[in-house]
Order: C-alpha cells, then sequence, then structure tokens
C-alpha cells in the first residue's frame, strides 16, 4: 500500500465535508421545525442574523411569541443542528423579540400558504 492511500483519520473528521457558510448553516436549521405550526423555523423566518467565526456560529433567532412553551426546546434544537454541522466546535444562540415575529413579513411565500396567510 502506498503512503498517499492511507488517510489519517484524525484530519478526516477535522475537516467540513462542505464549506461552514451561512447557506449551509440555514440548510441544517431548516430541520429544526415548530412543533406547534410543523413549518421549519427558516421558512418561519425565525432566524434573523447568522454569522460565522472560523469555526464558531452565532445565531441571532426569534419565537412566534414571548411566552411559547417549546422555548427552550427550540434554542436547545437549534444549538443541536448547529453543532451538528461538520467543522462545527462552538455555537452560540441567542434569542431576541425586536423585532416582534410577524409571519406576514418574515415567513416565505410557502410558509405563509402553509398557514393560511394569502394577499
Amino acid at each position: 500500500m502506498n503512503p498517499e492511500e492511507i488517510s489519517d483519520p484524525q484530519s478526516a473528521t477535522q475537516a467540513p465535508a462542505e464549506p461552514l457558510t451561512e447557506e449551509r448553516v440555514r440548510a441544517e436549521l431548516r430541520n429544526v421545525v415548530d412543533p406547534e405550526i410543523g413549518i421549519d423555523m427558516v421558512s418561519l423566518g425565525l432566524i434573523y442574523d447568522v454569522k460565522i467565526d472560523g469555526s464558531t456560529v452565532f445565531v441571532t433567532m426569534t419565537l412566534t411569541s414571548p411566552g411559547c412553551p417549546v422555548a427552550g426546546m427550540f434554542i436547545n434544537a437549534v444549538h443541536a443542528a448547529l453543532m451538528s454541522i461538520p467543522g462545527v466546535t462552538d455555537a452560540k444562540v441567542d434569542l431576541t423579540f425586536t423585532p416582534p415575529w410577524d409571519p406576514r413579513t418574515m415567513a416565505s411565500e410557502d410558509a405563509k400558504m402553509m398557514m393560511g396567510i394569502y394577499y
């Protein structure tokens, strides 16, 4: 066996499969679904900001309402989704209610249709 054919298992696990980009982060967050509405948080417009600093991802998000009964679970699901992305070593999730979430202006067209919001 040639030395070129032997791969270093450590380097294989450290290198991300795809570049760490905002698009990659948002794609992963599409797997986090609001349990009450049944639509992913990106389509709902609950992700306000994504920043990447090296291997750390910072997300600013909101909830459908300040009194959301599953807030803790939802934030934990976002954190877990971020940490599952290859190449991410740390994730910070900040919750804000400014501006307040408004599905009429923040949700995707598909999400609006699913929620029965028509114009």
